[in-house]
């Protein structure tokens, strides 16, 4: 696991600046501490951060051919990468290392821009070939690993795993994209390809881009999507004994690794079979590692402690001050630009945990995400049967009527708190479900922002990134939400968050559920063996049962949460009116004051839970202050 950086001069051959380029590269020092290395040439520069996984001793990049013609920087692992050793052998490649970033040098040369399909596994990588003076980049098919790059007005390209490497740059353009701060309060995060500044961009998963010297023109080219086709028709029992046999081969070909191995343990459903099946085919006691919270709302370890002991881990757990709150700061380092997963608080904990043991784990993200397990795969797919009743005619004025008079009553039981579904009914399939997903509504949204920015937006809307896959997405209500959450929530939340936090410690997580050929087996699994009534990853729990007891597998769903809504009423609670009514938001002239004192003062008071808004504001004050002071 490493961090690249480079700069390519598309139409000329100017000598690269190596002071630059050493700056960019060792901006992620912490993302390969092991090594760092550089290339250049003119017109072209490579820079390489390295932490040293498999072939400690040699691997160094950035990497070059035998004949001097290709060069690679990479970041990442490819777990064939043998059987693509011996095909290349065969073919007629002469290897020097043990490495997976020689295999992926030689399959450039033997099969060119095909060489991405071949790979199995998380990267992000660039090759220069002199002899065809052409620039090739490509990220990995379900985006664990980033790529952010920008062309400048010099006519230089440049690229890197992190924006800040981009940062170094002194031409690279700040103009913030008006359009990214929408996605971001509809999101909680900036979707690719966008980032916060206009011009500045993320290679997107499944993607790569080619460039050839003197050319003036280039787009991103997509190489893999996932489909979802129901497969053979199978049952409940023989699905899940396959899923288990295919989870099991993508656990083990992520446990080879030349530094100590382990696995993160929350207890949930997903991190707790990937601990199960690293502890059948290890020989040794698997290392694990959770964290617990003071308060039994949030606190999941002792359901990590039972799955600890049945397979006999080394298991380590730490509790975490209840008011974790130091690490807000910390935050827009890590991510750069504005990112409002408060989840990202614990993680980067857990991260700071292991690395005290191991430095490479295991994690069981993907799970929900492509075995329907988040609570509002059930909620949408029940809504999406009460819009088929009615016509649109009727439904939609009736709904979003009642959506518009009913009171939202934060304070009241779950059951009374039927606005957001009214209101997503009175939507359209994919319209309901960014209503359900979204940080701030369109409303809330409407009301937060200046006359001044909606003049900007001129009309554009966060739900534009999702009308963008409307032609690719299934037509299942269930696949539906399933692919857009792979497309967007996946890439732009969950993985930015752990590869951020885990790479601040040079921490290496693998993650086997989003192994491309797992996940493309699971989107052939019918809906029904996903999410059977209120049970969301039915037929993977059932399968479960002979590894995990069920009070791991059938308990209500808690996840990585922290209690925002009581620190901004207390610790925090200055801090937020500082923030939210203080210089930094009202000089950008973006949002409206009156509606943040209303936000503050409602939230303060506790007539509402404005916990989600508030603190995805501050992040945004944080990025503000840090980047554009």
């Amino acid at each position: 696991m490493c961090g690249i950086v480079g700069i390519f001069d598309i139409q000329g051959n100017c000598e690269i600046d190596r002071d630059l380029l050493s700056r960019m590269n060792e901006s992620q020092f912490h993302r390969g501490p092991d090594e760092g290395g550089l290339h250049t040439e003119p017109g072209l520069g490579f820079g390489h951060r390295r932490l040293s996984i498999i072939d400690l001793s040699s691997g160094q990049q950035p990497m070059h051919s035998p004949d001097g013609n290709v060069v690679l920087t990479y970041n990442g692992e490819v777990y064939n990468f043998l059987e693509l050793r011996t095909e290349l052998e065969a073919l007629g490649f002469v290897f020097r290392t043990h490495c997976d970033t020689e295999v992926i040098l030689y399959a450039w040369q033997a099969w060119g821009e095909a060489c991405v399909e071949r790979l199995r596994g998380m990267f992000a990588f660039a090759i220069w070939d002199r002899a065809k003076q052409t620039l090739f980049l490509a990220r990995d098919r379900l985006g664990v690993k980033p790529l952010f790059y920008s062309l400048l007005a010099n006519g230089q390209f440049i690229f890197g795993s992190e924006l800040k490497a981009l940062g170094q740059h002194p031409l690279l353009p700040r103009e913030i994209d008006h359009s990214a701060i929408e996605d971001y309060f509809g999101f909680g995060y900036i979707p690719d390809p966008k980032t916060i500044y206009r011009g500045v961009m993320k290679l997107e998963p499944g993607y790569c881009l080619t460039i050839r010297h003197g050319q003036t023109a280039w787009q991103p080219r997509q190489y893999w999507d996932v489909r979802f086709e129901a497969g053979p028709s199978r049952g409940v029992e023989e699905t899940g004994h396959e899923l288990i046999e295919r989870l099991r081969e993508a656990v083990k070909i992520r446990m080879v690794a030349d530094v100590p191995l382990g696995a993160f343990l929350s207890g949930g459903v997903d991190s707790s079979a990937v601990v199960a099946m690293m502890a059948g085919l290890s020989a040794d006691p698997v290392n694990t590692c959770s964290i617990s919270f003071g308060d039994p709302k949030f606190n999941e370890s002792e359901f990590a402690a039972q799955v600890a002991t049945r397979y006999h881990t080394a298991h380590r757990v730490e509790q975490v001050d209840p008011d974790d709150f130091s690490l807000i700061d910390r935050l827009s380092d890590l991510y750069d630009e504005p990112y409002a997963d408060s989840s990202a608080l614990p993680t980067y904990r857990v991260c700071e945990l292991a690395k005290k043991q191991v430095t490479v784990v295991l994690s069981g993200d993907g799970g929900d995400e492509n075995l329907a397990g988040y609570r509002r795969h059930r909620w949408h797919t029940y809504e999406d049967r009460m819009r088929a009743l009615l016509p649109d005619a009727v439904r939609v004025p009736i709904f979003s009527s009642l959506g518009r008079i009913y009171p939202k009553l934060d304070w009241a039981p779950k059951v009374l708190r039927a606005k957001s579904t009214l209101e997503s009914i009175g939507r359209d399939s994919m319209a309901g479900y960014f209503h359900s997903v979204s940080v701030m509504s369109n409303d809330m949204r409407a009301k937060l922002f200046s006359a001044r920015l909606k003049s900007e937006l001129q009309g554009y809307q966060a739900i534009e990134v999702f009308r963008r896959y409307r032609q690719s997405a299934p037509e299942h209500p269930l696949s539906m939400v399933q692919y857009l959450d792979l497309k967007t929530y996946l890439a732009g939340d969950i993985l930015t968050k752990v590869d951020r936090a885990s790479m601040a410690h040079a921490l290496e997580v693998r993650v086997p559920i989003l192994d491309y050929q797992l996940v493309e087996w699971m989107a052939t699994i019918p809906p029904e063996l996903k999410l059977n009534g209120r049970e969301g990853k039915y037929v993977f729990k059932k399968a479960l049962e002979s590894y995990l007891p069920n009070d791991i597998l059938y308990r209500p769903k808690m996840g990585f949460s922290v209690p925002l809504a009581g620190w901004f009423r207390g610790p925090l609670k200055q801090r937020v009116q500082d923030a939210l009514l203080g210089d930094t938001l009202r000089q950008t002239g973006w949002f409206d004051p009156s509606f943040l004192q209303h936000i503050v003062s409602q939230h303060q008071a506790g007539l509402r839970d404005y916990s989600s808004p508030i603190w995805s504001l501050l992040m945004f004050e944080a990025f503000l202050r840090k980047n554009l002071a």
